[in-house]
């Protein structure tokens, strides 16, 4: 079955984006969850306030590699499904704007 698809090269790109940034805030949130459980009052690395604060940096830093190199497939099935969102608006814009003459 042969579709022309609506959505322009820029907009798949955009949604790529969009579904990879997705996953990264996703895994973050795994990340910061997993590095939760470390205690940070260990000696060997000070600890402290400023441990909590590199281990947030870090956890963010790992997720958006993560999301960036393949992640889970999260983004890759977000994709298919932002691309038929776009798909349907970008259909309904061109049937219902006023240059295609359906409001006469």
């Amino acid at each position: 079955m042969n579709t022309v698809s609506s959505v322009t090269p820029q907009q798949t790109l955009r949604i790529r984006q969009q579904a990879e940034e997705l996953e990264g805030v996703f895994l973050n949130m795994l990340t910061k969850e997993m590095f939760s459980g470390i205690k940070t009052d260990d000696e060997s690395f000070g600890g402290g306030f400023g441990e909590d604060t590199w281990r947030g940096m870090q956890s963010e830093q790992l997720a958006n590699s993560m999301a960036q190199n393949g992640g889970i497939g999260l983004a890759d099935q977000l994709m298919g499904e932002m691309l038929a969102l776009q798909e349907a608006a970008n259909t309904s814009k061109s049937m219902f704007s006023p240059a295609s003459g359906a409001y006469k």
